[in-house]
């Protein structure tokens, strides 16, 4: 599978997740505009966007940033970004296992 393709498969996945948490989804989209970074966040009034560097990195270190992007867009911290991670990687996971 393409790297695009993969990158889109694991924004749905993740997109729905979060969705089902009550979650704002924010736009994601990649590369960043910014040449130096790996992942950014940008807010405006439609909504918020993350845009995650998918060459030349490991594969879990996007999603990683993925994860991350739907914590941070939400303020979660603490017991809330924990439970919000888990359901996360766990939808990542099923996902994964369901593909293989």
């Amino acid at each position: 599978m393409s790297t695009s393709l993969r990158f889109a498969h694991a924004v749905r996945t993740l997109s729905e997740s979060a969705r089902l948490q009550g979650l704002e989804v924010p736009i994601f989209r990649t590369p960043p505009g910014r040449g130096d970074a790996v992942r950014t966040i940008r807010r405006n009034r439609r909504g918020c966007t993350v845009a995650v560097r998918v060459g030349e990195r490991p594969w879990t270190a996007v999603l990683a940033d993925l994860v991350d992007g739907i914590v941070l867009v939400n303020g979660l911290d603490g017991a809330a970004a924990i439970r919000c991670r888990t359901a996360l990687w766990t939808a990542l996971e099923r996902e994964a296992a369901l593909a293989a």
